[in-house]
């Protein structure tokens, strides 16, 4: 989407998220860096009253409870009488049951315009074989074009499978983005600052598909970027947050590497 980040400076979307305590305060950075406006609101009382205010929902299950299942339920079902879109990160879907049937649940109860997942989260949403270990997949997924489009097309919906290459599915189409760089898998949380990106970029569109592929590609690129700046996870999640701060259009357009592959 041309000149997208500028858009998202421009325009100042309020990103409302539920999202896990692990990784929290990264996911309202980030936000922030892109040029959005974070608000991390949790109370079922309010949750509703807050979306009204969102140009895009966060919903992310790293550290579920009743409660904030609950609180998910409302806020999306506002979300989907708005017209908001939904991001949803279904962190460590398959570990346990009750994270599994929560995730399934949201999928029934609410339209989701993107869901973000690893190849195990992904597998598993899709009703296939897949393996987590905690929040992380683990063993092989040759088929994970296949398996994404198969979840998009059911869900109605984008989805990113991240990974050391990642891949987008409208349902239709399926892309591989070959941004990025080995040292994001090293700092905790860059899964959830995606799905924070993600949230940022539809905040501002209408075209999912083409948001998210903007988002998943300049998120990549800061973090080639900032792996010429440093090299040991802790002062490269600097140099990231840094890359992404400073990450232009022109940075996007010039340095993509986005393909078609189904």
């Amino acid at each position: 989407m041309e000149k997208i980040i500028a858009k998202i400076k421009e325009e100042r979307p309020l990103v409302h998220h539920i999202t896990n305590n692990v990784t929290v305060n990264d996911s309202a950075n980030i936000t922030l860096y892109w040029g959005g406006l974070p608000v991390m609101a949790y109370a079922k009382e309010e949750v509703a009253e807050m979306v009204e205010a969102a140009s895009a929902l966060v919903l992310n299950i790293g550290t579920l409870t009743a409660d904030s299942v609950e609180a998910m339920l409302i806020a999306g079902k506002e979300a989907n009488k708005l017209g908001i879109p939904i991001i949803f990160d279904p962190v460590g879907v398959g570990a346990t049951t009750f994270r599994t049937e929560v995730a399934l649940k949201i999928l029934r109860e609410l339209d989701i315009a993107v869901i973000k997942g690893n190849q195990g989260e992904i597998s598993i949403l899709a009703g296939q074989q897949g393996e987590v270990k905690g929040v992380e997949a683990v063993g092989e997924y040759k088929n994970i074009a296949e398996t994404a489009q198969k979840l998009a097309k059911g869900q109605k919906a984008v989805v990113v499978v991240s990974g050391v290459k990642d891949i987008i599915s409208d349902g239709d189409k399926v892309y591989q983005v070959s941004n990025g760089n080995n040292l994001m898998g090293q700092v905790v949380g860059t899964g959830c600052m995606l799905g924070s990106t993600l949230g940022v970029f539809c905040g501002v569109s209408s075209n999912y598909l083409e948001a998210t592929l903007s988002a998943v590609t300049a998120y990549g690129i800061a973090g080639e970027k900032a792996s010429k700046k440093a090299t040991q996870p802790a002062s490269y999640k600097v140099a990231f947050l840094d890359s992404i701060s400073e990450l232009s259009d022109e940075d996007l357009a010039r340095e993509q590497q986005v393909e078609q592959v189904m």
